[in-house]
């Protein structure tokens, strides 16, 4: 029997966790699709199974300059950054078929 695989295996879903976990605080999913370069279709779906697992939170946000819409807001749970750190550790970075956080050259 082959063992059902964990979500946050995936390279796309350690980028997001990696960029969460690099930049301590609130992002923006704008920030995040640009740290990652994922794309809003893979991106989206990653943050809601993270914060359906509460491994992160998602708030919108608060305070808006007028005419703009609210934004959600997205940071990592203690139990989040302990799997962040797990999958991750800093002194080992993650090679996972080549894929690197867009921008950095890290894995």
């Amino acid at each position: 029997m082959v063992p059902a695989r964990r979500p946050e295996s995936s390279p796309q879903t350690r980028a997001v966790l990696r960029a969460l976990r690099d930049e301590p605080g609130w992002s923006y999913g704008y920030d995040l699709a640009r740290a990652t370069g994922l794309k809003s279709g893979t991106l989206y779906p990653i943050l809601a199974r993270l914060a359906g697992r509460g491994l992160l939170e998602a708030v919108w946000e608060q305070a808006l300059p007028r005419g703009r819409p609210p934004r959600h807001l997205y940071r990592l749970t203690a139990a989040g950054a302990e799997l962040a750190s797990s999958l991750m550790p800093e002194s080992s970075p993650v090679q996972s078929r080549g894929w690197t956080v867009a921008g950095t050259g890290r894995a």
